[in-house]
């Protein structure tokens, strides 16, 4: 049988928990496309949630440029569900996006990448929040459970 590696080092989990945290706030602080895409990298990878895959920051940028005079995203809270580091200069991370009253919210994988001692986003793949098929299905069965009572 073959052993599964961990790919994380332990001894960077920390610093790669504070990088992913930064990551985050600097979007909660983004007020403006700008801003909000300030931290990608040129080359960036890109899932949108609703299957779009776009690469690279002019074609990116310019979309939420006009998401966001569209207003199609609420203002949100970014939280760091979790951060590895399977190799020096790189951090895996999923954030989500809890939209504030009302709207979509998301979860989101990050691939961050240092670059001459700044952090910089080289892939991102964010999946709309939603039930799951077995949460309803979980949820039927105690129903069903609760009515045989």
């Amino acid at each position: 049988m073959n052993a599964r590696p961990t790919v994380s080092d332990p001894e960077r989990a920390d610093r790669a928990h504070r990088v992913a945290t930064e990551f985050a706030e600097g979007l909660q602080r983004a007020s403006d496309a700008d801003e909000y895409d300030s931290a990608f990298a040129a080359d960036i990878l890109w899932g949108s949630p609703f299957g779009a895959s776009v690469t690279g920051f002019a074609e990116l940028n310019a979309i939420h440029h006009r998401l966001m005079a569209a207003k199609v995203a609420p203002p949100s809270r970014f939280d760091v569900v979790a951060a590895l580091a399977p190799a020096p200069g790189v951090v895996v991370t999923q954030i989500r996006r809890q939209a504030a009253g009302g709207g979509f919210s998301e979860m989101a994988m990050y691939v961050l990448a240092e670059r001459d001692g700044r952090w910089w986003l080289a892939a991102a793949q964010n999946t709309p929040v939603g039930v799951s098929p077995l949460d309803s299905a979980g949820a039927d069965r105690s129903a069903r459970l609760e009515q045989e009572d």
